[in-house]
Formats: structure tokens, C-alpha cells, sequence
């Protein structure tokens, strides 16, 4: 398994991470338990050392389930990454949504903070966090004073390294002395980053950590028109996953999967590779749920591509015509 370093931090670890959003069923039509704890043993089984997991996930659920895999094991084989910052049991200015009966709020007043290090600590069942990370921005407090906060909890031997996510490349760069890491939407069909926070990363010497690679499934290349989804699930009434939309990655794909049969891999093999080897990409979080899926992801950081095959989906990528030119009509 590949292995990359997580900014200045010291730390080490695989360059392909278990995703643990879709296990704590939060947006993903539900989570089975037993079969969640078995996808992340055979993830590390496979090789991954990285788990990414946030409170928010399930409301508690993934951070519980992931504490339950991880049980027993030497604390050292595993860095658990884990965020604040969106709360649902107390109120603040700054709503973020609401869903499953629950309102959502952001917070980083640095006693907020406190209190949801602590509860991930007891979920998680550890006496540490290894990538302690902002989920989203709280407009009520400055960047680079959460950053404070957070570097304060590294002082005390609570988290080894810190991180941001979903960030203004403006407020990553004031903070980014004190910070390691930034994890951000990125994939083939998500480059944004590419003119903002990757560039940032890169130039302060940040790992950045490229959350759904896989587009939320779009980018395994097996969702066509004839795929339903529950309504629980996100992907129900999402635009990126019309009718429209589908068959647009499903062409855009022709040649990146035509190239998954000459190699024998599966595509989403091909493009967690590509994505791995961006420029100032050093991680992917790869949302997993099965035992299955563990293993197809976790082989992706032992597939090496050539320039020409980098080239085949750096021209599929090129071609993409992007979300935003596909909203209208689903027909």
C-alpha cells in the first residue's frame, strides 16, 4: 500500500482511506452495524491505516462503529481521523441544515470544541485523536483562531495533527502555519479545488485529503438510468444523479472503463489511481460499506499507471462538461 505522510506531522499512513460517512447511514438509506465493522477490519487487513469518521455521521453511529472495529487493536496501526464543528444538541447562529429530525448548527467556539473532542474520544473509544479537523467554517470565529484552538488541543497530547475542511483558500492560508492537513471535495468530475485550497496545500506544504474521488458512487462507473435509490438516501433527488447527468458520466467514463477490461481492474481502481496522482493530492477517503468495496479500494494504492494510461483519463476528465452545463431537463 502506498504510503504518504500527513503535511509536517510526523505521521504516516495509507494513501487510501476508509471513508466512513456512507456506515453511519446519515444521507446513505441506513447502516448495517456488523457489516460496517467488517468492511473496516478488511480495509485494514487490506492495508488501510487511515479511517476518517465525523460526529455527524449517524449522529454518533460512525464513530461508534468505527471504535468497535478498532477494538483491541494496537493503537498504533490505525490513525483515526475525526472533525468538529457541526453540532445538533444546542443552537448557535449559524444554521447548516436539518435532517432526520435533527438541526443542524456549526459551531468552533473553542468550549464546543472541547466538548466534541471529548465525546469522539468516548465514542471512539481512545485516549487520543490522530487528525483532529474542522468540518466546516464558523463564520462567528476566524480561522486562524480555530486553528489556535485546535493546536492547543495538540499541545495537550488530545490529537497529534490538525486539519481543515471545506475551507476558503483565503482562510486556509492564514492558518495554514499551525495546520497539516486539508481535506476537500475532488475527483474527476470535482476539480474545483484545483484553482483554490489544492494550490494553497501544495504551496504551504499541507497533505490534501480528496474526499468522494468517487463522486458518491457515479465514478464506479455502474450507475445508469435503470439504478434507484431509497429516499432516504442523498442521491434520491440529487441533480448530479439525473437521468441527464448519469449518461453523461456513463460517456465520459467509455474510455476510462474500456481501459479498466484491458488492465483487469475495476474502474473506480483506475480513477482512485488518477486522482492519487494529481499534483498535490496525497490522500483519497474512499466512502466504504462493504467488505467488498474495502478490498477494490484498498488495492488502488498498489496500482501503478503509465503516462499513457494517466493520459486516458486525464482526456476523459478534460471532456467532462461539468454539473453545472447538464442542469435542465432530465429527459
Amino acid at each position: 500500500m502506498l504510503k504518504r505522510p500527513l503535511g509536517t506531522s510526523g505521521i504516516e499512513t495509507s494513501a487510501v482511506a476508509f471513508g466512513a460517512w456512507a456506515i453511519g447511514g446519515w444521507k446513505w438509506g441506513g447502516s448495517d452495524a456488523d457489516a460496517s465493522v467488517a468492511a473496516i477490519r478488511a480495509a485494514i487487513d487490506a492495508g488501510i491505516t487511515l479511517i476518517d469518521t465525523a460526529p455527524v455521521y449517524g449522529f454518533g453511529l460512525s464513530e461508534r462503529l468505527v471504535g468497535r472495529a478498532i477494538e483491541g487493536m494496537p493503537r498504533d496501526e490505525v490513525v483515526i481521523a475525526t472533525k468538529c464543528g457541526l453540532v445538533w444538541d444546542h443552537e448557535t447562529p449559524v444554521h447548516h441544515a436539518s435532517s432526520e429530525g435533527h438541526e443542524i448548527y456549526r459551531s468552533c467556539a473553542p468550549d464546543s470544541m472541547r466538548a466534541e473532542l471529548h465525546a469522539s474520544l468516548e465514542r471512539l473509544g481512545v485516549d487520543h485523536i490522530d487528525l483532529y479537523q474542522t468540518h466546516w467554517p464558523d463564520p462567528g470565529h476566524s480561522m486562524p483562531e480555530v486553528a489556535e484552538t485546535l493546536d492547543g488541543f495538540r499541545c495537550e497530547g488530545l490529537v497529534r495533527a490538525i486539519g481543515f475542511c471545506n475551507s476558503d483558500p483565503a482562510d486556509l492560508r492564514a492558518a495554514a502555519a499551525l495546520l497539516d492537513t486539508d481535506q476537500e471535495r475532488y475527483s474527476l468530475l470535482d476539480r474545483e479545488a484545483e484553482r483554490g485550497t489544492l494550490g494553497v496545500s501544495r504551496d504551504e506544504g499541507l497533505a490534501f485529503l480528496a474526499y468522494s474521488p468517487l463522486a458518491q458512487g457515479l465514478l464506479t462507473g455502474r450507475i445508469d438510468r435503470q439504478r434507484t435509490f431509497a429516499e432516504t438516501d442523498l442521491r434520491h433527488a440529487s441533480p448530479r444523479f439525473s437521468p441527464r447527468a448519469r449518461d453523461a458520466v456513463q460517456a465520459t467514463l467509455a474510455a476510462v472503463k474500456a481501459l479498466s477490461r484491458d488492465r483487469g481492474v475495476p474502474t473506480e481502481q483506475l480513477v482512485l489511481a488518477w486522482t492519487l496522482a494529481q499534483p498535490g493530492v496525497s490522500h483519497v477517503l474512499a466512502g466504504t460499506r462493504s467488505v467488498e468495496q474495502a478490498a477494490i479500494n484498498a488495492a488502488a494504492g498498489n496500482l501503478e499507471l503509465s503516462a499513457d494510461e494517466l493520459g486516458v483519463v486525464d482526456a476523459a476528465a478534460s471532456a467532462w462538461p461539468g454539473f453545472d452545463a447538464l442542469e435542465g431537463s432530465d429527459a
